[in-house]
């Protein structure tokens, strides 16, 4: 069998080709996602939440308890209006007129954020074994911000349930 690289290099010994000028870079960047890009906003807005904390952190002491008190920091951000028991309009979807219960963070964005910063944990060098983002007090609370959020709006969350191979063929079928 023939060896590519040596016929390639016999074939231009036998053959003299014009020299052509080297083809020009790309003179942008390649595109990154945006998801890397959020990725990456996430990890700064974390790493400058940590410089700025008093008295300042650093990442390889932080805990699941310093990434709970860094998502109740940006509720006050939030722009999703989470009814109080108290309040009137609690567990109704679609209050009548305005309440003053505060504004938080949705699940799902604080769910999202979480998975963006554990994945930029482990690509800046973190152990998944140490990986703060993947605590036990964050998963739980992240669980105790989906119930509350879903029972304050009236709107019990239901996970997917996946139905077995045989239902999904049958299913096919019928369509």
């Amino acid at each position: 069998m023939l060896d590519v690289c040596s016929t390639i290099n016999s074939v231009s010994q036998n053959f003299s080709l014009p020299s052509a000028p080297p083809l020009p870079l790309p003179s942008s960047p390649p595109t990154v996602s945006r998801y890397e890009l959020q990725k990456r906003r996430d990890w700064n807005t974390f790493g400058q939440y940590l410089r700025n904390h008093k008295p300042p952190l650093i990442l390889s002491r932080c805990s699941g308890a310093n990434i709970l008190e860094f998502l109740k920091y940006l509720d006050q951000f939030g722009k999703t209006k989470v009814h109080n028991c108290n309040c009137p309009f609690f567990g109704d979807p679609h209050p009548p007129a305005p309440c003053n219960c505060p504004l938080k963070q949705a699940w799902g964005s604080l769910d999202a954020l979480i998975g963006r910063l554990r994945a930029a944990f482990e690509e800046n060098g973190g152990r998944t074994e140490t990986n703060p983002f993947g605590a036990r007090a964050v998963r739980l609370y992240l669980k105790e911000v989906r119930d509350t959020q879903a029972k304050a709006r009236g709107i019990a969350y239901e996970k997917k349930k996946r139905r077995n191979i045989k239902q999904r063929i049958s299913t096919n079928i019928c369509d």
